[in-house]
């Protein structure tokens, strides 16, 4: 048999997704991938009742459809603040998994080098080696998880072609600081970098934290390709609808990639998702509201179960502490814990490039019923715990 491609030989299949399986097999409470287990909105909902009746449901234009695209400009220069025109600076992909490799391959060449900050979303070196690009990895410090700044220009040095930015940031929940931003965009314009953002959690912010889109910052806009999508704002995470945003010269290249990665989202999900983008401010407030109340009372929770963790300024995970263990695999924690404690979470070094096994990440997006019995099943986990996690 052919040698198969080499380059998959730097990753794995998706913890993350492997964690949904594993706490199915388990009937677990599913702590580890990030979708809620409520309801959309009824506005988004009632409006796929009617598409599934009226359609569309032939192909759309390869980059979105002119309504879906004029009604996210609208709200994005609302929340942006910056000038979008829909034909010129926005492709719809399906997901933002697909819009961060589009941004990828629309802005790097073979060889080229990716500055990506440690602890991330998994998906990110996935995205670089498979562009062809080569990982530069940056630590980001807790207790805060901010970065040195002298180690993050000597990255820039070493011809970094891009960063990728998550803010709010999985797995941490960090929302980076206005400062800190300042930075980033001034060593992007010093090196000639570009900046590729994932900002699916840019609604849920929590008090005194504000989100900044990094593309507003004077100078940027050019440099920055935006990606998100409307999975976590409109609890539509199966509808794989993403986007990136950015100057014309970008966007055509990413219009290119995708056109021969996906060809097009769903058309009919795409008709139906206007209603949620027609939301006024009032949405994202209480949405914000949401999971701040969601976040307390897991945390709480979690401080009444006497667990170590770093508390999220943004987006809706939590990363906790299990060196108190004392069991140095955290996969094998989590497997363990699935089956005897009935919760499932993420090992952690799945997100450093260090050598890190002493964290797992939950996320609390979920019915407040099933993070009170999450909560009451992680109070037996020290108890059995003592009787040998095996």
């Amino acid at each position: 048999m052919a040698q198969l491609s080499s380059r998959l030989d730097w990753f794995t299949e998706s913890v993350i997704r492997k964690m949904t399986r594993v706490a199915n097999k388990y009937n677990a409470i599913n702590l580890s991938q990030g979708f809620p287990d409520f309801d959309p909105p009824e506005e988004i909902t009632n409006s796929l009742i009617d598409v599934a009746k009226g359609g569309p449901h032939q192909y759309e234009i390869t980059w979105g459809s002119n309504e879906f695209r004029k009604e996210l400009a609208r709200k994005q220069e609302h929340f942006m603040g910056i000038g979008i025109n829909p034909e010129e600076n926005i492709v719809v992909t399906c997901g933002s998994t697909e819009a961060m490799m589009v941004a990828m391959m629309a802005v790097c060449d073979i060889g080229d080098k990716v500055i990506v900050f440690s602890p991330f979303y998994e998906n990110y070196v996935a995205d670089t080696i498979l562009s062809g690009a080569k990982p530069i990895y940056v630590p980001l410090i807790p207790p805060k998880f901010n970065f040195d700044k002298e180690v993050l220009e000597n990255a820039f040095k070493q011809g970094a072609k891009a960063l990728i930015l998550c803010n709010p940031s999985n797995p941490v929940g960090k929302v980076f600081t206005l400062e800190e931003l300042g930075f980033i965009a001034k060593l992007a314009n010093k090196y000639d970098a570009f900046v590729i953002t994932d900002e699916v959690y840019e609604h849920i912010v929590f008090p005194p934290y504000k989100h900044t889109y990094i593309s507003s910052l004077p100078g940027m806009f050019e440099r920055t390709v935006a990606c998100s999508s409307l999975s976590k704002t409109y609890s539509i995470t199966g509808w794989r609808l993403g986007y990136v945003i950015g100057s014309k010269e970008v966007i055509d290249n990413c219009k290119k990639v995708h056109d021969f990665l996906t060809v097009g989202a769903a058309a009919p999900l795409q008709k139906a998702a206007l209603e949620g983008l027609r939301f006024t401010d009032k949405y994202y407030a209480d949405l914000g509201k949401l999971y701040e109340k969601k976040k307390e009372l897991f945390l709480n929770g979690l401080r009444e179960c006497g667990f170590k963790f770093y508390e999220p300024q943004g987006a809706y995970y939590v990363l906790v502490d299990i060196s108190e263990f004392g069991e140095r695999d955290d996969y094998k924690f989590c497997q363990w814990m699935a089956r005897e404690v009935g919760v499932a979470a993420v090992p952690g070094s799945s997100f450093f490039r260090e050598d890190v096994n002493n964290y797992i990440r939950f996320h609390f997006a979920k019915k407040e019923e099933t993070l009170i019995e999450a909560i009451n099943r992680l109070k037996t986990l020290k108890i059995k715990a003592m009787e040998g996690i095996k």
